[in-house]
């Protein structure tokens, strides 16, 4: 999920999408350096396997050691970015800068890929400019250097997240090479998901953006569950992101971080616009959740409900400092 680095969104789209494969984005740099700007340690709770960690950089030695540390600590899969296209990530020469750097990417493949027992992965976008078509060639060299998946966001890296993911592009990929391709970028519904599955052979789907503050989207798409959620369910879920982001972050990073899944959550027609910008000027998240339980009175027992719920397993630290850009 771009742009969102706590386990309280892995375990709230495990609870709706039963087999997801739960992921995060780690500077290879905050890695080496243990960097203390970077976001929050990350947590991984039973019920949350498999988890990919994605890695992001520039150097195929310091890949590969964030390769085997991120393996150490417990990753299922290692899925490099080659996709971001966020300025602090491509101006460090990483993310989708690599698809106009082969020789690059390549080497840092194969190191990763030596580097580890897991598979590796590789997420990226069509390329750094509009009509782009550096993923069809670059694609099949990431495989030959020991890429076991390819993930296909078909948006330039200028483009971000406007216009439309071009799935012809996708379709291309598959043919080009013989391992696994999921398909990313505009899949916000079963059908959606249906259609690109079946006009590109991808073997599965990436959800993203639908997904913020929408974790009923992946109830839809895997299960054609199409049915709203109540205010009192929106106002429950919310409420116990935001106490388990406090639980992983603490109050003082939390606070700021969560001003935006507001809006993601009480958007969709749910609440007036005017109590979601209230909510963004209040100082404490105790009162953010009085002001939550007020609009919606209900929320409480459902929120009951879903703490019962809540799995009792163990949980693992992994010593990882987590960035906080988006993923492409």
């Amino acid at each position: 999920m771009a742009g969102v680095s706590v386990q309280a969104f892995r375990r709230q789209g495990r609870r709706f999408g039963a087999g997801l494969v739960c992921s995060e984005m780690v500077s290879c740099a905050g890695l080496q350096h243990g960097n203390e700007r970077t976001l929050g340690y990350l947590r991984i709770a039973s019920d949350e396997r498999p988890l990919a960690v994605q890695i992001f950089g520039a150097e195929p030695a310091v890949m590969a050691a964030a390769a085997r540390m991120v393996e150490a600590a417990g990753a299922d899969i290692v899925d490099i970015n080659f996709g971001c296209p966020v300025r602090k990530v491509t101006k460090t020469g990483a993310g989708a800068t690599l698809l106009d750097d082969p020789e690059r990417a390549c080497r840092i493949v194969d190191a990763v890929a030596s580097a580890v027992s897991v598979p590796v992965s590789v997420k990226m976008r069509r390329g750094l400019e509009n009509g782009s078509r550096s993923c069809l060639s670059v694609g099949p060299r990431l495989v030959e250097a020991g890429a076991s998946t390819l993930t296909l966001h078909p948006r330039s890296a200028r483009q971000m997240y406007t216009g439309s993911a071009d799935h012809s592009l996708t379709a291309e990929l598959v043919s080009r090479v013989d391992v696994p391709v999921v398909a990313s970028g505009d899949i916000t519904s079963r059908a959606r998901a249906q259609a690109v599955l079946a006009t590109t052979g991808a073997v599965g789907v990436m959800v993203g953006r639908a997904a913020q503050g929408n974790p009923w989207a992946l109830r839809e798409i895997l299960d054609g569950d199409g049915v709203e959620p109540s205010r009192e369910e929106v106002v429950a879920e919310l409420i116990m992101f935001v106490r388990e982001t406090v639980r992983e972050l603490g109050e003082t990073r939390a606070t700021g971080f969560l001003r935006k899944f507001y809006g993601w959550y009480l958007g969709h027609g749910r609440f007036p616009r005017a109590f979601k910008a209230e909510l963004t000027q209040i100082e404490t998240l105790e009162e953010v959740e009085r002001r939550l339980l007020a609009a919606a009175p209900g929320a409480r027992f459902v929120l009951a409900r879903l703490e019962e719920e809540l799995p009792q397993g163990d949980e693992v630290l992994l010593d990882l400092p987590i960035s906080i850009y988006g993923g492409g």
